[in-house]
């Protein structure tokens, strides 16, 4: 078939289709109308013309169309050439649905316009009405999801400009940039998870959801469907509908584990099959679903000696330990603590402040319960003082029992003391904070902790993998 024979098919099928579309819409509408260039009625359904009480459609021909028709917009269709395809038109025997589109001529000009009125009936509308309701609720609650589950805290929320401060917010914003692992370790109330929320906030996800979930909060029992989510049915008490786990939840985003040192071992297992297939199966399901997830774990146990113990798998252990941070307790970091204290006061009532010898005397507080401690004895000092200016002796009150910081001298050990095992502990955990302090110093340049402990680049590079240190 030749080219000229396909075109010309293809033109008399378009005709034929046009005609059967208009002939459809005709016969099944409430009304037809056709207007000219000067908007003058040139055709009218009797349906239509009876509507607006004429014995018979001849009646309207060559009236413009707004006096048989009040409030009609043909006259625009014609004049910008523009449809109007869904609008609203009241008459004398009820609102109906109307749809207006532009009359062109063979060569694109507009030549008219035609009307139809789809339905009276807006109960037909329902449907769909009730159906663009849905899906605008749909698109809401899952907005304010996103926007509930977004990061909490920046960089800029980790107060302190310590040499300890300074260089785990520049490691952490290292890691914000990376899809790899992240484990955050240090004593509890150190800023573990606010360090999470920040790395979140500053990486490539940061426009997708932030979930946390706490491993040691959630019963056994549960805490594989609150990771998986559950397939519809999956138990006796399970929704119908089934549940999205947080894995689900967190997709394209960071999923945070908060104490993952307390994950139960056989849940330790399934969490290296997300980690090293990028897949899971909700509980009571078949489906094998691909998830996207960046993850951020923290705890504050030793992870290496539980691995030791048998209660943490070494496998999972080295796949979490990509990128350790060391989040440094506050004893480590007091000259941060005026900056602290100052934070923590502008947001309780009162306007205290703290007077030098309560200051100092802070600075003597070991802090075994570190930031999340400090936050509390600054507010119950507020809350139990009497003046704006809280001093060493209400400070006192609050803290209670008083834990000094003991600083310890490097002794000699007696002969009867000295064995292997001891000795190279010790050589490890010398080396190990001899690195560490080097590498602060350094800002963490490791040519420059290599020139200050006169070794060579390569030779601390392999100390500090070694020693398990990152730089």
């Amino acid at each position: 078939m030749s080219d000229e024979s396909t075109l010309r098919d293809y033109q008399h099928v378009r005709l034929l289709a046009i005609r059967s579309l208009f002939e459809i819409i005709e016969q099944s509408s409430e009304g037809t109308v056709i207007v000219d260039k000067q908007a003058r009625i040139v055709w009218m359904n009797e349906r239509y013309a009876r509507r607006y009480g004429l014995e018979q459609a001849s009646v309207a021909i060559g009236q413009e169309v707004e006096k048989v028709i009040p409030c009609s917009l043909l006259r625009q269709v014609v004049e910008t050439g523009q449809p109007i395809l869904l609008d609203m038109l009241d008459t004398p025997g009820g609102p109906l649905v109307v749809m207006r589109l532009p009359i062109h001529d063979d060569a694109g000009t507009v030549i008219g316009a035609i009307g139809f009125a789809l339905f009276d009936q807006l109960k037909n509308l329902a449907p769909l009405v009730t159906r663009f309701m849905q899906i605008q609720e749909e698109l809401a609650s899952t907005r304010s999801l996103l926007q509930a589950r977004q990061a909490k805290y920046s960089f800029a929320h980790f107060i302190g400009s310590s040499a300890a401060s300074m260089e785990i917010k520049r490691r952490a914003r290292r890691g914000a940039t990376s899809e790899s692992p992240i484990l955050l370790l240090g004593e509890t109330g150190t800023g573990k998870e606010l360090l999470a929320h920040a790395i979140h906030h500053a990486s490539a996800r940061a426009h997708k959801a932030f979930v946390g979930v706490n491993c040691a909060a959630i019963p056994e029992n549960l805490l594989e469907a609150e990771f998986f989510g559950t397939a519809p049915g999956a138990f006796t008490g399970a929704d119908r509908k089934g549940r999205p786990g947080k894995l689900q939840i967190a997709e394209g985003g960071t999923l945070f584990l908060d104490e993952v040192g307390d994950m139960p071992l056989a849940m330790q297992s399934k969490l290296l099959r997300v980690l090293q297939e990028h897949e899971y199966e909700p509980v009571g399901s078949n489906e094998i679903r691909r998830c996207d997830v960046r993850l951020v774990a923290a705890t504050s146990l030793d992870l290496q000696a539980a691995v030791d113990a048998g209660r943490f798998r070494a496998d999972l252990y080295y796949r979490l330990n990509v990128l350790p941070l060391l989040v440094p307790p506050l004893r480590e970091r007091l000259d941060d603590l005026p900056a602290l204290c100052e934070a923590m006061l502008e947001v309780l009532p009162g306007h205290h402040e703290l007077a030098a010898d309560a200051l100092n005397l802070l600075a003597s507080h070991s802090w075994p319960g570190n930031i999340r401690e400090l936050r509390n004895v600054l507010e119950r000092a507020a809350l139990l003082s009497d003046e704006t200016l809280l001093s060493a002796a209400a400070l006192s009150a609050a803290i209670g029992r008083l834990n000094p910081i003991v600083k310890t001298t490097p002794s000699t050990p007696g002969p009867a003391s000295l064995d292997t095992a001891n000795f190279y502990a010790a050589r490890e955990a010398f080396e190990r904070e001899l690195l560490r302090q080097a590498l602060v110093e350094a800002a963490g340049n490791v040519p420059q902790a290599a020139q200050r402990l006169g070794l060579g680049r390569s030779t601390l590079y392999k100390k500090l993998l070694a020693l398990g240190l990152s730089s």
